[in-house]
């Protein structure tokens, strides 16, 4: 079924989507799945069915979204929260209890973070609630359930699964004790109306959502996420989102690779803890993969482009590589990026761990560099596209922006449709 720019649009109405962030193929295979489960034959009479039913709504937008995250994403920022929570309750002298959000909290694995991250530091149950929303009726559901597969569970230190979850046939089960401190419900970011009559929150995690919205929508929903963070608070976001941030008044904490930002605080001074960088997982060894953008709203299950398997060794490199920076040792997985072009040919895959390195850690310019060195190697390479055009959209190049993210979307329409 070929694109239909009114679902375009319903989309970016209902959910706030750019549908050039993410790339039209994305959409239109939500659409045939959808048009194929309600026996939908042409355009117009999907459109037709989507505009009466409320419940297909819902599955599209499900059909869009679906997701894929797993606990202590980002570990610095859990860091993090456990020390500004020790010093935020000093701050108010323990008169109350600190108010966290999570948003969109996918299946839960961020809200039960948060919890397990302040219990683990020592925190009372009563001394903070967490409240985790997303758009999904079924992630929210799945993550009441609170019961999780092994793909939850990545990096080295997955301690906490002992302390806080039990084993059974369908699954690992978060403790009560986890449980009770959090609360779940369905919530829309662009509702005008959400939490309204609430009080402001202490903390507020917003990750990896803003660079799927135009400039307009990243403008209305920051004025929603300032309007719910505490005129003292903190806000997590993602690690390609901090440059947006400061266009609007926002500023580091100063911690590197927690992603937190305050109106106005203190520097926080840092602990030397490498954290895991914002990664695909590694490649197979019998090949390379190149890694595909994420959906908008969660981390969403990553599709891979296969290329040309390289010799063992440099498949071995490669991995290694991927796996360093996943477990946050930046400076070895830089390392071993050097290593792999001190001995093979240049990879764009190489130049791309290089500038995810470099933007995570800061160096824009350093980062759009290696970005652009990889895309002279492989110029359709999805995420060095979508990562140098939210760094060019940072800098106020919107045109430049558009112009990659439309090669990105481009890129995924001809593999779709070559995998037909």
């Amino acid at each position: 079924m070929s694109s239909d720019p009114r679902v375009f649009n319903f989309l970016k109405e209902r959910i706030g989507l750019d549908v050039a962030s993410v790339g039209e193929a994305i959409i239109e295979r939500a659409v045939r799945q959808r048009s194929q489960a309600v026996h939908a034959q042409t355009a117009d009479d999907y459109w037709q069915q989507l505009q009466r039913s409320h419940d297909e709504q819902q599955a599209l937008i499900e059909a869009v979204i679906v997701p894929e995250t797993w606990f202590f994403r980002y570990p610095e920022s859990f860091a993090t929260l456990a020390r500004l929570a020790k010093a935020r309750l000093a701050e108010i002298k323990q008169m109350r209890a600190l108010r966290i959000l999570s948003l969109p909290c996918s299946t839960g694995e961020e809200p039960y973070s948060i919890a397990m991250a302040l219990l683990d530091a020592g925190l009372a149950p009563h001394q903070f609630k967490v409240l985790g929303l997303d758009v999904s009726p079924l992630s929210v559901e799945r993550a009441r359930r609170g019961v999780y597969g092994k793909n939850s569970f990545r990096g080295a230190d997955i301690e906490f699964r002992d302390r806080h979850f039990s084993e059974s046939a369908d699954g690992f089960h978060i403790s009560e004790r986890v449980r009770e401190q959090v609360r779940l419900q369905v919530g829309n970011l662009l509702d005008p109306t959400l939490l309204a009559n609430e009080a402001s929150y202490d903390f507020v995690f917003c990750r990896n959502l803003l660079i799927y919205f135009d400039q307009p929508t990243q403008k209305q929903v920051f004025d929603v996420l300032k309007g719910l963070t505490h005129e003292d608070g903190v806000l997590f976001i993602g690690p390609a989102e901090g440059s947006l941030l400061g266009r609007h008044g926002m500023k580091s904490i100063g911690v590197p690779q927690s992603f937190a930002f305050s109106r106005h605080v203190e520097p926080v001074k840092p602990e030397p803890v490498f954290a895991p960088i914002p990664a695909p997982p590694p490649p197979p060894r019998s090949a390379a993969a190149l890694p595909v953008k994420p959906r908008p709203f969660s981390t969403f299950s990553a599709q891979v482009v296969p290329i040309k398997a390289p010799p063992s060794d440099a498949a071995d490199l490669l991995s290694q590589i991927a796996t360093l920076a996943n477990e946050g040792k930046s400076a070895e997985a830089r390392a071993a990026c050097e290593r792999y072009l001190s001995n093979h040919p240049p990879a764009a895959q190489v130049f791309y761990w290089l500038g995810l390195l470099s933007d995570v850690a800061g160096s824009a310019l350093e980062a759009q560099g290696f970005y652009r060195k990889a895309l002279y190697l492989e110029p359709q390479h999805p995420q060095a596209l979508m990562h140098l055009a939210a760094l060019l959209e940072s800098q106020g190049d919107s045109a430049g922006a558009r112009r990659l993210q439309a090669r990105a979307a481009r890129s995924e329409r001809a593999d779709s449709e070559s995998k037909r």
